[in-house]
């Protein structure tokens, strides 16, 4: 997960961000500008991958991009099975424990200048991603300029039918805060309207419990290595 690549927080060990990076964690929330607040899922971020992961990492050819990859649960779930894969993620304490526990990252925001532009064959927006910069629309197309005219963008979505540009801050427990900065929440349809305005086929859609995915890739047949089927544990 990453805020937003504007973000700028003040000393890192009062960012709730890199709190909750930190052993012994504590839960954080996404607190919306009307007072909504909304909880992280911290717990996941750290732990080994979930079923519902598990039907992400089938889907991920390589070379694979983590976008907002966090501590690198998947990124480097992926190295573990032979999959190049890298994370970028603009919290320096999340590059810092990602290369720690083995993977590889970047301290980088997407819309940065990134290695291997046009050649991933895989790029992730997982656990809320979809929301980087309160811009889905624009985030796509910077992902589908990312990824190889075979690749695939692997998108998680909110379970709710919601299509909502907010301004959010992330709070502790403690009702500590970082600065605002501009996030999204996208349902699935909302996802397909946006995909279809920017010519991304729809190449499979599925859930896993509570969460719901979308695998999207230029229009046209699916890639001959798309799986036969996807678990929906």
């Amino acid at each position: 997960m990453t805020a937003g690549e504007d973000t700028a927080y003040g000393p890192g060990e009062e960012d709730p961000y890199a709190l909750a990076l930190r052993p012994g964690r504590e839960p954080v929330y996404l607190r919306l500008a009307d007072g909504r607040r909304i909880r992280m899922p911290v717990h996941r971020w750290f732990a080994p991958p979930t079923v519902a992961d598990r039907t992400v990492l089938e889907w991920c050819v390589g070379p694979v991009l983590d976008v907002g990859c966090g501590p690198g649960r998947l990124c480097r779930e992926l190295l573990s099975r032979g999959v190049f894969a890298l994370g970028v993620d603009i919290a320096p304490r999340a590059v810092a424990l990602t290369t720690a526990l083995g993977g590889l990252a970047l301290c980088r925001s997407v819309f940065d200048r990134l290695p291997a532009e046009s050649v991933w064959q895989t790029v992730l927006l997982i656990d809320g991603n979809i929301g980087i910069g309160g811009d889905p629309r624009g985030l796509l197309h910077r992902c589908a300029g990312l990824v190889s005219p075979t690749g695939r963008l692997v998108v998680e979505v909110d379970h709710e039918d919601v299509e909502e540009l907010c301004t959010a801050r992330i709070e502790d427990t403690h009702g500590n805060s970082g600065p605002p900065f501009p996030w999204a929440r996208l349902g699935r349809r909302a996802l397909l309207r946006v995909a279809e305005d920017l010519a991304l086929g729809v190449i499979e859609q599925w859930t896993s419990g509570r969460r719901c995915f979308a695998a999207l890739g230029t229009a046209g047949p699916p890639p001959a290595d798309r799986p036969a089927r996807v678990s929906a544990g």
